[in-house]
C-alpha cells in the first residue's frame, strides 16, 4: 500500500514542514559528497547508544557532541529510498498538524519527538554499537499528533494490482493504527537480532507525539505563528480529488461534487479527479473555466454508467465552492 495524500485539507501553507524537508535533503546531499568518510560521518552525527554506556567509547566525545547527536541524527538517511519514503510520509501528515499547531511550535514539536524517538530506541539498545539514523521517529510523533488530530480523515492510498492502480480510500484511524501495530510485531520479532530499523525508535516517537500534542495544546500559538499563517494562507484546493458518482438505478448519467476555493472558481485551474467504480476506475483530467460559480455543473461525456444496452452515460460534476477558513 503506498499512501498518496489525506482528504483532509490544510488552511495554510506549511512552511516550517517544507523547510524540514528542504533540509533533509540538503543534509543527505552532504552525506553523498563524504565518499569514503561516509561511515565515520554517520558515527559521529547519528545516536549510537553504546556511545552513552560504554565508558571506553564515550571517552572519544564530548558532551556536546553526545547532545547534538540526537538532533543530527533525524537529518542523516542510509539511502535515497529510505529518505523519499520519509518525505513523502511527512508531505502528507505534516501540513496538518502544523497547521493546527502553528509554525513556531509545529518545529519544537516536530524536535522533541525525534529527540525522544532517539531516547526510546537508546534504552532499549543499551550496548548496540550499531548508528541508527533517519527523520522516521520524529515523523511517528507526527502521525501519532495526526491520528488525534483527524481520526475520520482517509488516506487515498495506491494498491497496484499488477498493471491496475487501484485507488482507496482508508480511515486514518485504520491507516495509522495498524501502521502502529505492525510496529510493535517488527520490534518484538528483532528482539534479540540485529535489525536495519529502528521500532522501539518509531513507538517512541508515536507515543510522545500525541502526549505533546496534548501538551502543546496548552501552549498558547505565538505571535510568529499568527503572522505566517496570515501569510501563507491556501488559495487552492487539492488538485488530486475522489469523486464517489451516484445515480438513480436506471440512469445512465452519475453525478459528484468538485471543491473549489473562490480564488479557483474566479481564474479557473485542472483537477486531476479519482472515479471509483469497479475496475473503471481512473484517473481524469478536469479543466475549470474561469468564473464558474457555486452549483454550475461540468459535464464529463462517457464517464457515467454503462448498462446493458446503449452507450456509457456521462459525469455531471456540480461545483462546491468553499472558502480557506472552511475547509
Amino acid at each position: 500500500m503506498i499512501p498518496i495524500r489525506d482528504t483532509q485539507p490544510s488552511r495554510n501553507r506549511p512552511v516550517v514542514n517544507h523547510g524540514i524537508i528542504i533540509l533533509n535533503i540538503l543534509v543527505y546531499l552532504v552525506q553523498l559528497a563524504q565518499g569514503s568518510e561516509l561511515n565515520r560521518f554517520i558515527y559521529y552525527y547519528g545516536v549510537v547508544p553504546a556511545r552513552y554506556v560504554v565508558p571506553e567509547i564515550a571517552e572519544y566525545f564530548n558532551w556536546f557532541q553526545q547532545l547534538f547527536a540526537f538532533v543530527s541524527f533525524m537529518f542523516l538517511h542510509g539511502g535515497f529510498w529510505h529518505l523519499a519514503g520519509n518525505m513523502w510520509s511527512l508531505w502528507i501528515f505534516g501540513d496538518n498538524v502544523e497547521d493546527h499547531l502553528g509554525s513556531v511550535r509545529y518545529l519544537v514539536f516536530y524536535l522533541l519527538c525525534g529527540v525522544c524517538s532517539g531516547i526510546a530506541h537508546l534504552t532499549l539498545n543499551l550496548h548496540s554499537n550499531i548508528p541508527t539514523i533517519g527523520a522516521s521517529g520524529a515523523i511517528s510523533g507526527v502521525m501519532g499528533a495526526y491520528l488525534l488530530l483527524h481520526p475520520n480523515s482517509r488516506i487515498l492510498t495506491l494498491i497496484p494490482i499488477i498493471f491496475i492502480p487501484w485507488f482507496v480510500e482508508i480511515p486514518a484511524f485504520f491507516f495509522l493504527g495498524l501502521w502502529f501495530v505492525l510496529q510493535f510485531i517488527n520490534a518484538a520479532g528483532s528482539a534479540g537480532s540485529v535489525s536495519g530499523v529502528a521500532w522501539w525508535a518509531h513507538i517512541g516517537g508515536f507515543v510522545c507525539g500525541m502526549l505533546f500534542l496534548k501538551l502543546f495544546r496548552r501552549i498558547p500559538s505565538t505571535g510568529v505563528s499568527r503572522r505566517v499563517q496570515s501569510m501563507t494562507r491556501r488559495k487552492t484546493s487539492p488538485r488530486l480529488q475522489v469523486v464517489r458518482p451516484t445515480a438513480a438505478d436506471a440512469d445512465s448519467h452519475t453525478s459528484g461534487t468538485l471543491v473549489l476555493t473562490p480564488y479557483e472558481a474566479a481564474v479557473g485551474t485542472q483537477k486531476m479527479i479519482n472515479v471509483p467504480g469497479g475496475y473503471q476506475k481512473r484517473l481524469v483530467r478536469v479543466t475549470v473555466p474561469p468564473g464558474i460559480t457555486e452549483g454550475k455543473t461540468l459535464r464529463l461525456k462517457g464517464m457515467g454508467k454503462n448498462l446493458a444496452r446503449g452507450a456509457p452515460g456521462d459525469l455531471l460534476l456540480k461545483i462546491r465552492v468553499r472558502g480557506p477558513l472552511n475547509d
